[in-house]
């Protein structure tokens, strides 16, 4: 059996999320007292609060510092060995910290900032999200270029899977690109319900000011190897502050990323966090035998831990 672990990013957030394992895990508890040390505030409360997670600046920290307590409680409880890890965007902040390549403080207070850079650059310049379901790609792109040549600001996002693709941009731009790819027979388009245009050059604010944050920080060599939705390889101490600052501003490739970790041996895979979101991509990407589970709450964890059990015999 070779663990890979899938972390919820933005998105996965919903109210009521952690309350049943901070009742009843002591480790959760433990770090995600720990969080709201670091953040100043409460974060039980924020998991409660459905208008706060709807917020960009209160939801990435509480996604990471979910995703983190979560993984610590799986460790505690006996997570065989891990072959690799990947986050889905703001999911690789956890991927990261589980990883050692950064600490869980570290991770907690980047992403404290990173979330209100991120909100108060979305709120100043306002974008639109589309998830283009269809497998036709080459099409999808080649019509986001000539859109671009025309001088639109629409651009592609996301790379989910190979059956959806999102893209993103300034709402007029992207209506343009949704008329355009309608007439080009592609119909299943879904708006996503975001209020900036993440991994697109609207950003490009937010990743100007996370690049000078990270500045001083230092990361070290992890435990298994985390791979990058920006570059579709592995991170590693040297190239993390400029890879996580590309991340922002550039397209995200989940389904590519989730191809390199089979092909180098992954074969059980394990979603962490407030969401089964992750895994549905795996089913439509990997192989159909490998174990797909996500840990959500503490009925998913304690599942997820008996079939473990099982696998060790």
């Amino acid at each position: 059996m070779q663990v890979g672990l899938l972390f919820n990013g933005q998105g996965a957030q919903k109210a009521g999320m952690g309350v049943d394992l901070y009742e009843n895990q002591p480790v959760f508890r433990q770090y995600i007292d720990r969080a709201s040390e670091i953040l100043d505030y409460d974060l039980l409360a924020v998991f409660q609060n459905e208008a706060e997670l709807a917020q960009t600046r209160y939801a990435q920290p509480a996604i990471v510092a979910f995703d983190l307590a979560l993984y610590q409680t799986l460790q505690a409880a006996g997570l065989p060995p891990v072959q690799a890890a990947l986050g889905l965007s703001l999911g690789e902040y956890p991927a990261l910290a589980a990883s050692g390549l950064m600490t869980f403080d570290q991770a907690i207070a980047l992403v404290k900032d990173r979330g209100a850079y991120m909100q108060a650059v979305g709120d100043q310049n306002p974008g639109k999200m589309v998830a283009v379901l269809d497998s036709q790609q080459d099409l999808i792109e080649a019509t986001i270029q000539r859109l671009q040549e025309a001088g639109q600001a629409v651009y592609l996002a996301n790379f989910n899977t190979f059956n959806q693709l999102v893209i993103g941009g300034v709402q007029d731009a992207v209506d343009q690109a949704v008329a355009a790819l309608e007439a080009a027979g592609i119909k299943k388009q879904v708006a996503l319900p975001v209020s900036g245009a993440f991994h697109t050059p609207l950003l490009q604010d937010a990743a100007d000011q996370m690049a000078a944050r990270f500045k001083g920080e230092h990361f070290t060599a992890g435990t298994f190897p985390v791979y990058s939705n920006t570059t579709k390889t592995v991170f590693n101490p040297a190239n993390l502050t400029e890879v996580l600052t590309q991340q922002i501003t550039h397209p995200t490739y989940f389904a590519q990323c989730l191809q390199a970790m089979q092909a180098n041996g992954v074969d059980t895979w394990i979603e962490i966090g407030p969401a089964a979101t992750l895994v549905k991509f795996a089913k439509k990407i990997v192989a159909k035998d490998n174990p797909k589970m996500t840990v959500t709450d503490a009925n998913s964890l304690a599942e997820t831990l008996a079939f473990l059990q099982e696998q060790k015999g």
